[in-house]
């Protein structure tokens, strides 16, 4: 390594404790950060009044958030093995804290959304980097409770966005969901720029800049093209939902094909699916993301516009279920390491298709306590499956392709969850209209959309069950080494 790497790259620190706080600082940023993927979900209400725009118009908060970070997390693989852990980090938060204070300053709705973009490019960064840190310093036999605390990070924080939310708009204005999350952000880049090591050798490494390009036009092209079609539900959308989605899938034809010719100078290496257990293991977590997010943006809708909850009633009401999968994945990863992730998984996704389609019953009449059980039920399921598929997943691997792997998973539940968001949201806003056009009450005519769309979840539920049966025990990092095959240099 050149002298300008080692300055890029400061001592990683030796010791347990240094260890220690490197991961609890990067767990604790990369928490508040997911955190804002679905904050805004309850103050969706609030927002269309004070701006004047429709549902699927402000659906574009979270859409747009997820959209950015489909577009960044590909070439996070590249930046995690160009430039120093500490530089990543550093941009990550200052990206996030000026994307916060734009959306608390926010005086027009485009500017808010503007504000959510920046605020994704700093989220983006930051799950690949915690993922390639862990897999890096922790031993294997360890990796299943530390994949825990991730998965706190990943299923637990967009789960109790709505709480926060829920419980910051009772009594403050929604700009405070970002002036609260300011001070935060600020200290964890204070705290970085002096705790922050190394925990990889930075490499010299070109990137490609068609693969750039591409992949730009592929993740954005479809995420837009999903998102328009929640669009062109309510007859609002700005170009044919087919002109983006055509763009976007020849867009990853092509950047398909130029990763696998680029070989070790792939920006994203996608030698990473020659190893089954991967592609198991993403396939699941991928679909699973899409029934998550389908159903934590239905919720809140259901909760306020069906039985008339106040947003703090439905932050408390959805409460329960994040803070039992909070509990859960620490006891899961301890679990996994003992069993690994069959006995696990299959009985976890179970449990989440029994949920979903307990709650296709969701009417007019629901009583409060069923919603809570229900969702705590898909909580329990979900805590069973997030770490041990995060963990099979990325611990097939072989080192060399830590950064790619994590960079490939975040992509893919960035991509699914846009997925999930869009067909929720399209599948009710059709059977609402379609209701009130019959001359259904505005009320019964959206609980029998969101009743529809939950009928989706339950369908996608169910591939999720016959998918968790092929999962299986990771193969030992020589195993790994062994499946993947060295690409072209070129």
């Amino acid at each position: 390594m050149s002298t300008t790497d080692m300055r890029l790259a400061p001592p990683v620190p030796t010791t347990a404790e240094g260890h220690g706080r490197l991961i609890g600082l990067l767990v604790a940023s990369a928490f508040v950060v997911i955190l804002n993927e679905t904050i805004m979900s309850v103050a969706l209400p609030d927002l269309m009044r004070e701006f004047e725009v429709r549902a699927t118009t402000a659906q574009w908060l979270t859409t747009a958030f997820l959209l950015t970070m489909a577009v960044v997390i590909p070439v996070t693989g590249f930046l995690l093995t160009r430039f120093s852990l500490r530089t990543v980090f550093v941009a990550a938060m200052t990206s996030f804290s000026i994307g916060t204070l734009v959306a608390a300053l926010a005086p027009v709705f485009a500017v808010l959304v503007a504000g959510r973009v920046v605020q994704a490019v700093g989220t983006a960064l930051m799950m690949p980097l915690l993922i390639t840190t862990i897999l890096n310093l922790v031993d294997e036999e360890r990796r299943g409770r530390m994949m825990g605390t991730i998965s706190i990070v990943i299923s637990v924080a967009p789960a109790i966005g709505p709480t926060v939310s829920g419980l910051v708009l009772d009594s403050l204005s929604w700009r405070w969901m970002f002036w609260i999350v300011l001070p935060i952000a600020l200290l964890s880049l204070a705290l970085g720029a002096r705790w922050v090591r190394n925990v990889t050798e930075p490499r010299r490494v070109p990137v490609d800049v068609v693969s750039v390009v591409l992949s730009a036009l592929a993740f954005g092209g479809l995420i837009y093209g999903l998102s328009s079609i929640g669009e062109s539900a309510s007859g609002h959308t700005p170009m044919p939902v087919w002109v983006p989605l055509v763009i976007g899938g020849g867009a990853l034809v092509a950047f398909i094909a130029r990763q696998l010719q680029l070989g070790d100078r792939a920006l994203l290496d996608l030698r990473a699916f020659t190893v089954r257990t991967f592609t198991v293991a993403v396939a699941l977590v991928a679909v699973s993301m899409l029934a998550l997010f389908g159903t934590l943006i239905l919720l809140p809708l259901y909760l306020q516009n069906v039985l008339g909850l106040s947003v703090l009633d439905t932050g408390l009401v959805l409460l329960p279920g994040g803070l039992t999968m909070g509990l859960l994945a620490p006891v899961v990863g301890r679990l996994f390491d003992r069993v690994g992730p069959r006995p696990l998984v299959a009985p976890g996704a179970a449990i989440v298709s029994v949920a979903l389609w307990g709650m296709t019953t969701f009417d007019l009449d629901t009583g409060r306590p069923i919603v809570v059980g229900l969702h705590v039920l898909m909580s329990v399921g979900l805590a069973f499956m997030f770490t041990p598929l995060l963990t099979s997943a990325l611990g097939s691997l072989p080192p060399r392709l830590y950064s790619h792997g994590s960079a490939i998973v975040s992509t893919l539940q960035q991509v699914a969850g846009a997925a999930g968001t869009a067909l929720f949201v399209t599948v009710m806003t059709r059977r609402t209209v379609a209701g009130t056009e019959a001359g259904q009450p505005l009320v019964e005519a959206t609980a029998e959309g969101i009743h529809a769309a939950l009928m989706y979840g339950g369908a996608i539920s169910a591939v999720a069950v016959l998918i968790a049966l092929l999962v299986r025990r990771p193969a030992t990092p020589a195993d790994a080494a062994e499946t993947v095959e060295p690409g072209p240099h070129m």
